[in-house]
């Protein structure tokens, strides 16, 4: 074994790098009512100061009321609901989400995904199964189907790509004398090596064939010393409920994108059986990781990747979405996994949960704001006894706890 590439010159060390790039641009989401509860404190202490001097000095009113105005502003005042309001909401919203299958790291990402105008897709082993069969090789030259069979089932044996994954499983039985040596795999492009005869060999997309005057109309290319050989046709089936998935994300103002490294032909065809009007092939992970930024520079924009190629673009997302069977690098640059990896409807799911939990953290904000704006004043005046202020000032906690539970069983639209 030889080590050509170590450290920082590895693809892998360039990817993470990447992703650690992409993740120290992300959006530090504040809560609101962290931003409310900043300046409430100090706020009502004041008017709890301003009530006991306006009392004693100004209206002539006796020390010991003078006081207990000012305790009751202290003590009807609920920053504790405020403080409440995100938490309880947040807890509710991941709870029911994980009961789905749906996995949410942490409750930043419930609130930017309610606010997603894009949810851009990649295409293989996401909206597709990424089981691949084939459907027909197409011999060039003097090869015979063995040899590239061969070829395809030892190469694509160094890849981590689902169309190579599924290659090997799917050719597992070939069996041939031919020995394979320098295998090299780069990313986007396909994966290339020589036999002890020091013929070179290379299996990947059309973008291998760049010298070639060839149509882009087949999945997997072979080629030897530099002349094409042989190419591949694959048969992919999608995931079920894709097309209701998108079709119900679409309803609710989303707009899909295909975002791809496969053949425009392949892309463009999938896009039109699902209503896709806006498609991105042939992309290289750095490119996608390009289209990501500009689509979020424009609009709040999740991902949904699969692959160790998807990492950037996933972190870089506003909201990354990476599924079970995904690689780890992926499922650990996104922020939601779907644990039923063969059913996007659970995106749907996800986005509802999501705006719901939303429309509860400002319904509870809304009610912990206006009851300090009513009761505070009141107690200013002098009109509300302490032990009654703190009974009311319970109560508003248990509103705002309450209007929370009530997510966990609430009806989704």
């Amino acid at each position: 074994m030889r080590a050509e590439s170590v450290g920082d010159e590895t693809m892998l060390s360039k990817i993470i790098e990447l992703v650690k790039k992409a993740q120290q641009t992300k959006p530090n989401i504040q809560k609101l009512g962290d931003k409310i509860s900043a300046i409430f404190v100090p706020v009502v202490l004041g008017i709890a100061l301003l009530t006991f001097l306006l009392s004693y000095f100004v209206f002539d009113i006796a020390s010991k009321t003078a006081l207990m105005n000012s305790i009751a502003v202290l003590v009807i005042s609920c920053p504790c609901a405020m403080g409440l309001a995100t938490p309880t909401a947040v807890m509710v919203g991941i709870g029911r989400a994980a009961k789905k299958g749906i996995l949410i790291k942490g409750g930043s990402t419930l609130e930017e995904f309610a606010k997603i105008k894009n949810i851009v897709f990649d295409k293989t082993g996401t909206l597709t199964t990424g089981e691949f069969k084939i459907g027909a090789i197409t011999i060039l030259g003097n090869t015979t189907e063995a040899e590239v069979k061969a070829i395809l089932f030892y190469l694509e044996q160094h890849s981590s790509h689902p169309i190579a994954k599924s290659l090997v499983i799917e050719l597992k039985d070939t069996l041939t004398n031919q020995k394979f040596i320098d295998i090299k795999e780069e990313k986007g492009l396909g994966i290339s090596a020589k036999d002890e005869q020091g013929n070179f060999y290379q299996v990947g997309s059309y973008k291998i064939t760049a010298t070639q005057t060839l149509s882009n109309m087949h999945n997997v290319y072979i080629l030897k010393n530099e002349v094409l050989i042989a190419t591949v046709d694959l048969v992919d089936s999608l995931k079920e409920n894709v097309q209701t998935a998108i079709n119900d994300l679409q309803k609710q103002g989303i707009e899909p994108v295909l975002l791809s490294g496969d053949s425009r032909k392949k892309c463009e065809e999938l896009a039109k059986k699902l209503n896709i009007k806006v498609v991105y092939s042939e992309q290289l992970p750095s490119q996608k990781l390009e289209i990501i930024e500009q689509l979020t520079k424009v609009n709040t924009t999740a991902m949904v990747g699969d692959g160790v190629n998807d990492a950037p673009a996933l972190a870089k997302a506003s909201v990354g979405i990476s599924i079970s069977n995904a690689t780890q690098v992926a499922i650990q640059s996104a922020q939601i996994v779907l644990l039923k990896s063969n059913d996007l409807s659970q995106l749907n799911e996800a986005f509802l949960i999501s705006k719901h939990t939303l429309i509860t953290i400002k319904q509870n904000l809304f009610w912990a704001f206006f009851y300090n704006i009513v009761a505070i004043p009141i107690a200013a005046m002098g009109f509300l006894n302490p032990m009654i202020g703190a009974l009311a000032m319970a109560f508003s906690d248990v509103i705002v706890i309450g209007n929370s539970i009530r997510l966990k069983n609430k009806k989704l639209k």
